[in-house]
């Protein structure tokens, strides 16, 4: 059976990319290389070219599919569980742990250090890239409304961080008001430092047996303070 033309595209476009993945976790997202992903193909580097123009659209790629994995893993997660919308919090919280520590090449290119002389395309990276997001912020709209989200301290101050605020809910159709989106932008950087923590051995490799440990009990000590 021949292969047509179309699907001789498609099978290199997805061997380029799964070549640019191991890359990523060999030699990191800076030094990746397309001429060094031809020599495996053993293609010339002009070939490859006209699969991918240029290392900035590979690295493009890339990051589209690390998103929509990780979403798509918090997602399933969530979906699979039950009880209030606080629980399957803590389920999309893990699931989007368990994603990082068993892909952490893929966590860095999202969530590390920028990669020099790269700048993603909002366009093209904005959707997959805010999924966890709408995934945490429609369980505090849930939790909000079941009356089992309270936010701490005052309201924000200044009128310039509300409309960020209250445009931030309406962009996702998030029933938070403004301390609540504060209280999940607060979740949300607490969650990246953690798994940022343990994914790039922050904490030292001898000082916690268990960093899974370090993480629940962390995670329960956070939806704690939100819980009414």
């Amino acid at each position: 059976m021949t292969t047509s033309r179309a699907e001789r595209r498609q099978q290199l476009d997805q061997q380029i990319v799964e070549l640019g993945r191991m890359q990523l976790s060999k030699v990191g997202a800076a030094a990746l290389s397309l001429r060094a992903i031809a020599r495996e193909l053993n293609l010339v580097s002009s070939a490859v070219y006209r699969y991918v123009d240029s290392r900035d659209e590979l690295l493009t790629r890339l990051v589209i599919v690390a998103y929509d994995e990780l979403g798509e893993a918090v997602e399933a997660s969530v979906a699979r569980a039950s009880g209030p919308p606080e629980a399957r919090l803590a389920t999309a919280m893990r699931a989007f742990r368990l994603w990082a520590v068993d892909h952490p090449a893929e966590f860095a290119l999202l969530y590390g250090s920028p990669v020099p002389g790269y700048q993603a395309p909002p366009e093209r990276t904005t959707a997959p890239g805010t999924r966890v997001i709408a995934v945490l912020l429609r369980l505090l709209s849930e939790a909000a409304q079941a009356g089992t989200l309270r936010t701490s301290g005052p309201p924000p101050p200044g009128e310039p961080l509300c409309a960020d605020l209250r445009a931030i809910a309406a962009e996702f159709g998030a029933a938070l008001d403004e301390a609540d989106v504060l209280a999940a932008l607060g979740l949300w950087t607490w969650l990246l430092g953690a798994v940022g923590q343990e994914v790039f051995d922050g904490y030292g490799q001898a000082t916690f047996a268990d960093p899974g440990a370090v993480f629940e009990a962390q995670l329960v000590r956070q939806l704690a303070a939100l819980g009414r």
